[in-house]
């Protein structure tokens, strides 16, 4: 192939005519005028060769890269060198490119070399694939020659193979490290939520897209006892397996707080020291509520977390104000509680920031966002959640991790309504109590219609535990019996707030007995202080099915 009669058009170039004589470079000795006869000891300018003293098929032969020219609308082959027959074997001259060089089917060339030849502008595809696994940078040049008819297209393809495996070895591995902080942050996750029997109760976790590690999200449900459930969201700020860890940590640390069955703020107050403890460079916000059913109010305290939103029946969103300190880690800081009703019928949503928080957004608008798709949602827990995700635009791609914990207090009527009863008495006097207490519990358990082996049981803590609080207690003394479609709940609430124990009496012992007694009978039982002073003991009893 004689190289001379081609020509690269290249951007921004032209092509020049020679001028002179072979072998000279007149344009490049006129330009700098006479030379200095010292010139002639660094060598004589006549001495430098032209441009045409060189083959280009030579120059093409020698590069590493791989080069292949080719002319006309079919792309027939003209020239392919060295490094190209090694790679993909020898290509006959003449043939066309679609019949014989299979590697440009597999690089996406054809419809490349058409868009060169149209539009006389170079065209390039990054670290394309072959079938024998190969990687390639293909650049396609436009290039012309005056002897032929038809433009043609010179294509150099660089062996990418390496920096492309390498490329994969790093995703795989940020795909393995990825997926790992995921396993982690979901087996620390509920894997089962617990389902009170007061309340419906759904939520979701979604982690960020692929490339953005997973964060520290988190929720969780508790049954307290007595009817009581505690609700927790939180947020560990951070990513990747560090701050998952963090998550567990602060999770299980606060399902122990919740067994001792503490003030909202106080559970809080014992975290804050903790998250510290833990790793003083993570700061965590968070919510802890209790909802107890015959208050009818969700009881909270939030450190630095976003406020819960309460749907109620005729679809109006209420905000929960106030009992809002800093995050956890930061401590210094004196929690406290607030409430927000939480009637028949309402539905209260807990999330993350990931739910709200946007780019160049305020919060605030998230959280109204929020608060607009709330007021027109409907169904069930897990539909709620559902909708609240679609209407704020989290999808597949979102870039932040979200979590939403949807509670429900259905409003409940006919049968099923039937199911759930309350029942409380003031314990007024002082002996005379007792037996008052027994008869009233005898005559509301028999007006449930539970079978007498379960009346007798009721009957039987009820007088433990009124004669507890006669005993130890002190005014104002109250008896609540509560039934659900599951339990059975009798409690006894009093104004002294030493909690009492289960211990071991010796046989001479006239007392000490009652707590070992309830214990024994009742599925199980707890004790609490209350907010404003003294304490709840309780026990249930589970229903047959």
């Amino acid at each position: 192939m004689n190289f001379t009669r081609w020509s690269a058009r290249l951007p921004g170039t032209q092509r020049r005519a020679a001028r002179g004589g072979e072998g000279s470079v007149p344009a490049a000795r006129g330009e700098y005028g006479p030379q200095p006869e010292h010139a002639a000891e660094d060598g004589d300018p006549g001495d430098v060769p032209a441009l045409e003293d060189f083959s280009v098929r030579d120059l093409l032969g020698r590069l590493p890269g791989l080069v292949a020219l080719v002319y006309g609308p079919e792309h027939r082959i003209a020239y392919v060198n060295e490094a190209y027959a090694s790679a993909f074997g020898p290509r006959p001259a003449g043939a066309t490119v679609a019949a014989s060089c299979p590697e440009a089917e597999e690089l996406g060339l054809l419809p490349l070399l058409d868009q060169v030849l149209r539009s006389g502008r170079p065209r390039t595809v990054k670290s394309r694939r072959t079938a024998d696994g190969g990687s390639y940078t293909v650049t396609c040049l436009p290039v012309d020659s005056p002897h032929l008819e038809g433009a043609g297209v010179l294509v150099h393809a660089a062996d990418v193979t390496d920096h492309a495996e390498a490329a994969e070895r790093l995703r795989a591995s940020e795909r393995r490290h990825r997926e790992t902080a995921v396993t982690l942050q979901r087996s620390l996750l509920p894997q089962e939520l617990e389902q009170p029997d007061d309340l419906r109760i759904a939520a979701t976790y979604q982690p960020g897209v692929a490339d953005a590690a997973v964060g520290g999200d988190w929720y969780d449900v508790i049954t307290l006892g007595a009817g009581r459930t505690a609700l927790v969201i939180g947020d560990v700020m951070g990513r990747g397996v560090r701050a998952a860890a963090v998550m567990g940590q602060l999770r299980t640390a606060v399902r122990a707080y919740a067994r001792l069955d503490l003030p909202p703020h106080e559970v809080l107050q014992l975290l804050d020291g903790l998250a510290a403890e833990i790793d003083a460079s993570q700061i965590a916000t968070c919510v802890y509520a209790v909802h107890d059913p015959n208050e009818g109010r969700l009881v909270y305290a939030s450190a630095g977390h976003l406020p819960i939103l309460v749907r109620d029946e005729d679809g109006t969103v209420r905000q929960a104000d106030g009992a809002t300190g800093p995050p956890l880690g930061t401590g210094g800081w004196l929690h406290s509680s607030g409430s927000i009703a939480l009637p028949p019928g309402s539905t209260a949503v807990l999330y993350t920031d990931g739910l709200v928080e946007r780019r160049r957004e305020d919060i605030d608008e998230g959280v109204e966002a929020l608060a607009r798709a709330l007021a027109g949602a409907s169904g069930t827990p897990q539909v709620i959640c559902g909708r609240l995700l679609r209407a704020l635009g989290v999808t597949a791609e979102h870039d932040d991790d979200v979590a939403v914990l949807v509670v429900q207090h259905p409003a409940r009527t006919g049968a099923d309504a039937e199911l759930f009863h309350n029942a409380a008495l003031e314990l007024l006097g002082g002996v005379e109590a007792a037996p008052r207490a027994r008869a009233f519990a005898s005559g509301v358990l028999s007006s449930w219609r539970f079978p007498v082996e379960l009346r007798d049981l009721g009957v039987l803590a009820t007088s433990e535990l009124v004669a507890n609080s006669l005993q130890h207690g002190t005014p104002p003394m109250r008896l609540r019996l509560r039934r659900t479609d599951r339990r059975l709940i009798i409690e006894v609430t009093d104004g002294d707030d030493h909690l009492p124990r289960r211990r071991r009496a010796e046989t001479e012992d006239e007392a000490g007995r009652g707590i070992s007694i309830i214990a024994t009978i009742a599925s199980s039982w707890g004790s609490r202080r209350t907010p404003g002073g003294g304490k709840a003991v309780w026990c249930e009893f589970a229903l047959k099915e």
